[in-house]
């Protein structure tokens, strides 16, 4: 993961000002910065989003294809997640890179295996035969910090945005099934995001916690903790990171931050996501792609 070097007093000054709960940049140790959100941008595909956290860049496109339903799941669609770290940064090239993203996706696979993240019974079609495989691609534009928020609230704004058209199994007089897909591209499904959990990173500094950590304040960082949450506030999956260790008494702590956080971030997600998908084709392309 890209990194930064920092010198002793700038450590100390980062770490002291954490334990005030006034951060470099200002904000208190629960505050996100400022984050751009906007969908449907690429063509291409079936669901698209962009989200820029801080200095942190990250696209998200969703592809819906026909395939075959998993043997020990015959009657559920199934997601593929496949992340590109094409960074800036020196240190995500060649493997560094590779083993960043393997990462990642082993990460999306695991918050992704809760059991009513996504009605994944919506996306078949014919049990044992056809289904819908959701290929959600990320690219890693920039990494400016706290890449597994980003990236959680890209996919989950990529899967609200995506459109699956809609097909009907047509079986003859000698039983032979074929799939009839629907020419009118408004006729299509839209997935159920409210079960999808968000990444709520907590990263230990000092003896307090804080989310969306800087680039500067990660590298004063020895532990984190990835909780990811649904909108109700549930606890879906954790994962610790880092070469520190974390006592029980703090991992409850930070348990109870992610939870409050985590709700607050759907919250104000699911608002965003809702304005804009009222605006309809009228609104505005901010995007890089726009």
């Amino acid at each position: 993961m890209a990194s930064v070097v920092l010198s002793e007093a700038e450590k100390v000054y980062i770490v002291h000002g954490v334990q005030e709960d006034l951060r470099v940049d200002g904000r208190g140790c629960e505050d996100y910065r400022c984050a751009e959100v906007e969908t449907d941008v690429v063509s291409n595909t079936s669901g698209s989003a962009r989200v820029k956290l801080g200095e942190t860049d990250i696209l998200v496109g969703i592809k819906a294809e026909m395939g075959t339903p998993k043997l020990d799941k015959p009657d559920e669609g199934y997601l593929e997640f496949f992340v590109d770290c094409s960074s800036n940064s020196p240190e995500l090239e060649g493997r560094g890179g590779e083993e960043l993203g393997t990462d990642i996706a082993n990460t999306l696979y695991r918050v992704f295996s809760c059991e009513n993240s996504v009605d994944l019974k919506s996306l078949c079609i014919n049990p044992k035969e056809h289904c819908w495989v959701l290929y959600v691609d990320v690219l890693l534009l920039e990494c400016g910090g706290n890449i597994f928020d980003a990236i959680s609230i890209a996919v989950k704004a990529a899967l609200f945005n995506t459109r699956i058209p809609k097909v009907r199994v047509l079986e003859d007089e000698e039983g032979t099934k074929e799939i009839e897909l629907s020419d009118d591209p408004y006729d299509c499904i839209r997935l159920n995001v409210d079960e999808v959990p968000c990444i709520v990173t907590l990263s230990k500094i000092g003896y307090r916690h804080v989310v969306d950590a800087t680039l500067q304040e990660e590298a004063c960082s020895l532990a984190s903790l990835l909780i990811s949450v649904t909108s109700k506030g549930a606890i879906t999956s954790m994962k610790k990171v880092g070469k520190g260790s974390l006592d029980p008494e703090s991992i409850f702590e930070m348990m109870e931050t992610g939870q409050r956080v985590g709700k607050s971030l759907h919250i104000a997600l699911q608002k965003i996501l809702d304005e804009e998908e009222n605006l309809g084709t009228s609104r505005p392309k901010v995007g890089f792609l726009g």
